[in-house]
Order: structure tokens, then C-alpha cells, then sequence
């Protein structure tokens, strides 16, 4: 038995390309969730005492519980509350909550790191709470923190493998389900590995330039 069928890979490409589609709409989805939450807890974080304690607590219960348990929560807890959802949205959705809580420590990094007089400045002139952020504070802590939030979008990229559990078919689930039914392996995951590669190899190293332009100025 040869170890590697160039016919049975070729054959078996599309679906994996199939499966790949679905991995980086899982990827893609997942960050704008992940990004979005993740501001709006940093920025709850800086509020009263009472919701910055609820925050805190809930990032930690998040940040402290795998990633696979909440899928599972999700997927099979929520219906019982009768909230169905499919399985693709529910692991967009555990992505993307999970990982807001990472994202929201890099923004509150980005936050703290605006200088103070930028703070009084903004309340010297009266300006109001909502410009002060949207205007003054965010413009200036966005920019600092991309490089890290582009390494949390290459590690969400690869996790969602996990989302096999619930029957999402991402290009790992692909590999996994045309192995099986031809009881042949070395083919689908090694071209399952080489296109997590072709993607993540490149965003990695965009990443990594944007963190050496980002420490020039």
C-alpha cells in the first residue's frame, strides 16, 4: 500500500477547500464578535466600582473555563432555555465570546497607556463622555493594540477545530470525515495541515511586520 495517492488527495481537495471556507467564516465571524464585546467590556471596566467588579468576574470565568466546555454549554445547555441555534452559530459565538475576554485585556492595555494629560485635557474642555472616547481615547489606543489582536485572530483560526464536537464539518472535521470513509488518513490531514499553514504562516508574518512599524515610532 503506497503511503501517498496523489489521485485520492486531489479527489479529496475539494471538500477539504469546502471545509476551509467554513473554518475561516467560523475565524472571521468570531473576531468582529471577539472585538466588538471585547471593547465594550474594556470600557465597562473603567466604569463604576459595582460593574467593573461584575466584569472582572465574568472575564475570569470565562478566561478560567476551556474553550470546549462552552462550546458544549452552549450547544446543548441553550436549547433547554429554548434558544436553538445552529451548530456553525453557536461556535462563531463561543469564539468569539471566549476569546472578547483576551481582546478585552489588550484594549484596556491599549487604554491605559493613553497619557493622562490627554484624559484632563479632553475634561478641561468639557467634552462629553461619549466624545472623549469615540474622539480623544479609542483613535489612540486602537492603533497600539493591533498587533496583538491580530495574534488573537491567528489562535482563534486555529481552534476552530474544536468546533468538530458539535458537528461543524471545518476543514480538520473534512479531513476527519473523508479519512474515515476511505480508511485513509496520511492524504486529509496533511493537506488539512498545509492549508492551516498557507493562511496562518502569512498572517503571522503581517503580524509580526506591524509589530516592528508599530515599535519604529
Amino acid at each position: 500500500m503506497n503511503v501517498w495517492d496523489w489521485n485520492f488527495a486531489a479527489e479529496i481537495l475539494p471538500a477539504l477547500l469546502n471545509g476551509l471556507r467554513v473554518t475561516v467564516i467560523a475565524t472571521v465571524l468570531g473576531s468582529v464578535i471577539a472585538f466588538a464585546l471585547g471593547l465594550v467590556l474594556a470600557v465597562l471596566g473603567r466604569g463604576p466600582r459595582p460593574v467593573r467588579i461584575v466584569v472582572r468576574g465574568l472575564v475570569e470565568f470565562i478566561r478560567s473555563t476551556p474553550l470546549l466546555v462552552q462550546i458544549y454549554f452552549l450547544y446543548f445547555v441553550l436549547p433547554g432555555f429554548g434558544i436553538v441555534l445552529g451548530a456553525l452559530t453557536i461556535g462563531v459565538l463561543a469564539l468569539g465570546v471566549h476569546y472578547a475576554t483576551y481582546t478585552s485585556e489588550v484594549y484596556r492595555a491599549g487604554i491605559e497607556a493613553v497619557p493622562r494629560g490627554q484624559w484632563e485635557a479632553a475634561t478641561a474642555l468639557s467634552l462629553p463622555r461619549g466624545r472623549v472616547w469615540t474622539g480623544v481615547v479609542l483613535p489612540q489606543a486602537i492603533p497600539r493594540v493591533l498587533p496583538a489582536l491580530g495574534n488573537y485572530v491567528i489562535s482563534m483560526f486555529k481552534e476552530t477545530p474544536l468546533l468538530i464536537g458539535i458537528g461543524v464539518l471545518d476543514i480538520v472535521g473534512q479531513a476527519r470525515q473523508v479519512g474515515g470513509e476511505n480508511f485513509r488518513y496520511v492524504e486529509a490531514y496533511t493537506l488539512a495541515g498545509l492549508l492551516f499553514l498557507l493562511l496562518s504562516y502569512p498572517a503571522a508574518l503581517a503580524v509580526r511586520r506591524l509589530e516592528r512599524r508599530r515599535a519604529v515610532r
